[in-house]
């Protein structure tokens, strides 16, 4: 029986497949030579996550992989309405970025409560100016997003003493509904958006609800940038109605050197880095061996997306999941 073809949208660097020797043949290709190389393909890995490479190539003719993995969190770069109504699984890099998102938004939370970017702003200036900070324990957070991400970030806000208010999309157990964002962000000192990429979520964070927000809040986005309506953003905190924000995904990467948000006052730019921690790449790389010998052995294969909503469903039957 001839082995099982693993194609590869490369990126560099590239992932380290040793462990497949012997039990797939991998191909690599680029984003131009995709459309031509799916057809030969059983197992497609999406190891160039940023590309939109797989939607403009999948519609096309011929055979197509009955196995696409991204080896990101979200998966909006990669699903097409063909690829929906096809029978190909789809499944994503779950369990790899919960907790150093989670990590990257205490250290921002702990940042701006204690006003480290004037800190070193005055450092530079060589200036010995005092201030107070605040306290972060008694502080409250609304987190957007119940997924593995958003829960990771709850529990560790728990932990720094933050009462936090979970959101998703419905209201179950110890999580509210999405009707609810409303008054909880208008009394929260944190809100913190972790949400996937949904036709529900597209420019859910605009004028109106940033208009909803006390002036000492700030806004987290480490969910997906077209989430946010980045023009409302800087209105808002050009007119001070929050005190800051920190966004780490934007609508467009990367962001342009001649982007307004660079120069807001209040709001810190990072490059799309909450989740990459030291070691990231080797992690995704194993995770992807790992369930292929799942595959390939007949068993069922973890983090399964449900193409029609966009995102994995969490473990208890409910609607959400992380979107980074």
């Amino acid at each position: 029986m001839p082995e099982p073809v693993v194609l590869v949208l490369d990126a560099d660097p590239s992932p380290r497949l040793g462990r497949l020797t012997g039990r797939a043949r991998v191909l690599r290709t680029g984003a131009a030579g995709l459309a031509a190389r799916l057809p030969d393909a059983d197992v497609l890995l999406v190891w160039d996550f940023a590309s939109d490479a797989v939607r403009e190539a999948w519609p096309g003719g011929g055979r197509r992989p009955g196995w696409v993995h991204t080896a990101s969190a979200g998966v909006d770069r990669v699903l097409c309405p063909e690829l929906v109504a096809s029978d190909t699984v789809v499944t994503n890099a779950r369990g790899i970025f919960e907790r150093p998102i989670a990590e990257y938004v205490a250290g921002l939370v702990l940042a701006f409560a204690k006003d480290l970017p004037t800190t070193l702003a005055l450092q530079r200036e060589r200036r010995w100016h005092h201030r107070e900070g605040q306290q972060v324990a008694g502080s409250r957070a609304v987190v957007v997003g119940a997924g593995p991400i958003g829960r990771e970030i709850t529990r560790l806000l728990h932990g720094l003493g933050v009462q936090v208010a979970l959101v998703g999309r419905t209201a179950r157990r110890t999580i509210h509904g999405v009707e609810d964002l409303g008054p909880l962000a208008a009394r929260a000192d944190w809100v913190i958006s972790a949400v996937p990429l949904t036709p529900s979520t597209y420019s859910m964070f605009d004028t109106r609800f940033f208009g909803l927000l006390q002036p000492s809040a700030r806004f987290i986005n480490v969910g997906r940038g077209a989430s946010v309506v980045e023009a409302d953003l800087v209105q808002a905190l050009n007119r001070r109605w929050l005190a800051g924000a920190a966004l780490d995904v934007f609508d467009a990467e990367p962001l342009g050197e001649d982007s307004p948000l660079w120069d807001v006052p209040g709001l810190l730019v990072s490059p799309h880095l909450s989740g990459d921690t030291v070691g990231w790449r080797d992690r995704l790389g194993e995770q992807f061996v790992t369930m292929y010998e799942l595959w390939a052995d007949g068993g069922p294969l973890p983090n399964v997306v449900d193409k029609q909503r966009g995102y994995v469903p969490s473990t208890d039957n409910s609607e959400e999941t992380d979107g980074t």
